[in-house]
């Protein structure tokens, strides 16, 4: 296979997020394949108005090594977007990957794409984390149209997105492939040195919701599963791992109603990349409860570090979890989460189940969805050649 000339677009260093370590790692992999991948990340991601959080920039300053990153692209400037443009159409890539996970970014990476295509070499990939977004805006359809137009290819990793990009485009360059899992955090840590580390007792029961919180996330489904007399009889504990998108107040009103303010601890904060490892080794189990979904970093950090997951039964987050196996795959209902947390406990599964993430890691290896981008390109070029 000749070595391949690829730009990523997307968020990376110094902005901080699931998103910027994925592309970071992919980038890296690229390279690790023999080709030759660089990021062009943003000057200016979301406005204030769209970005609910602290901060949006990485706060311990510690860059990533061996990969380079352009900061270029402001997310509101179109003088911004035309000189991106240029600068990819020069030079001249195999392929552009480009993140679309919002319909606000359609019309900056739309004209990017635009422009940078008319050097008639370079080819677009998307991958397209959410085709219709979870929180719905005026505009939406036509900036998400503006850029799908613009692309040559695009990768899914759920069903449910592949699904979602039939009403856009008819294209037979599209290629769904699961989300790879991430081995950026660091090293597992032994459950007892995580729990003294975070203050948890040793013998005590603990269950983790992991990543910043919005409704769509289910943390309220979880708080309500949480008051089952079942599992306040077995003292089981909720660990809320993650940054507010939306008022605290909301979920603080819900404890105090439920009375679980002795059982539920939310640090409220961001968790930064050296600390993650922390939170997923001291938790005995992950839950996702999520309301909707199209696929989720958090359930591949869990393969990271082999902890079991339960999930609820909402866009891809089934195909990534087999029940019964390596967790639970439950309905959105407060009872049966409660059911499958007393069955975690009641019938020991942590270790039948760590072993089962274990079992599942293959399929989720970086070399797979490497190859899936790249061959995908192969076909597009294949394809654009017999035309001409």
């Amino acid at each position: 296979m000749s070595a391949l000339r690829i730009f990523l677009i997307g968020p990376a260093f110094p902005l901080r997020g699931g998103l910027a370590v994925f592309d970071e790692s992919l980038c890296r992999e690229f390279n690790k394949a023999g080709h030759h991948c660089e990021i062009i990340s943003y000057s200016l991601q979301y406005p204030g108005f769209l970005f609910p959080g602290s901060t949006q920039y990485d706060t311990t300053g510690n860059a990533p090594e061996g990969i380079t990153i352009h900061t270029k692209i402001n997310s509101v400037n179109p003088f911004s977007w035309r000189s991106v443009g240029r600068f990819i159409k020069e030079q001249e890539p195999d392929f552009v990957v480009i993140r679309f996970w919002l319909p606000f970014m359609g019309p900056a990476l739309g004209t990017i794409s635009r422009i940078a295509k008319k050097n008639g070499k370079t080819k677009i990939i998307a991958i397209t984390d959410n085709v219709i977004p979870h929180e719905k805006r005026p505009g939406d359809s036509a900036f998400t149209k503006y850029f799908l137009k613009a692309c040559d290819g695009f990768i899914t990793m759920s069903k449910k997105v592949m699904l979602d990009l039939e009403q856009f485009t008819k294209t037979e360059h599209k290629v769904f492939t699961v989300h790879p899992f991430y081995d950026a955090f660091g090293e597992k840590v032994d459950k007892q040195i995580a729990r003294e580390k975070l203050g948890i007792p040793a013998d005590e029961k603990t269950i983790l919701f992991f990543g910043f919180i919005r409704r769509y996330k289910g943390l309220d489904l979880l708080l309500e599963a949480l008051a089952d007399p079942r599992l306040k009889e077995r003292q089981v504990k909720l660990l809320v791992a993650g940054e507010f998108y939306e008022k605290r107040e909301y979920y603080d009103e819900i404890v105090q109603r439920l009375g679980l303010a002795d059982r539920v601890r939310m640090t409220g904060d961001y968790i930064e990349n050296a600390d993650v490892k922390y939170y997923f080794s001291a938790a005995d189990l992950l839950t996702l409860t999520y309301h909707s979904a199209t696929q989720s970093g958090v359930t591949q950090t869990a393969f990271q570090f082999d902890k079991p997951v339960l999930v609820t039964d909402v866009g891809g987050l089934a195909e990534i979890i087999p029940h019964g196996k390596a967790g639970y795959v439950v309905p959105i209902d407060a009872k049966a989460v409660a059911d499958s947390v007393v069955d975690f406990y009641d019938n020991n599964r942590e270790a039948a189940f760590t072993q089962g993430m274990i079992a599942e890691k293959p399929r989720f290896a970086w070399n797979i969805f490497v190859d899936k981008i790249v061959n995908l390109h192969d076909r597009i070029s294949a394809a654009d050649d017999r035309s001409k």
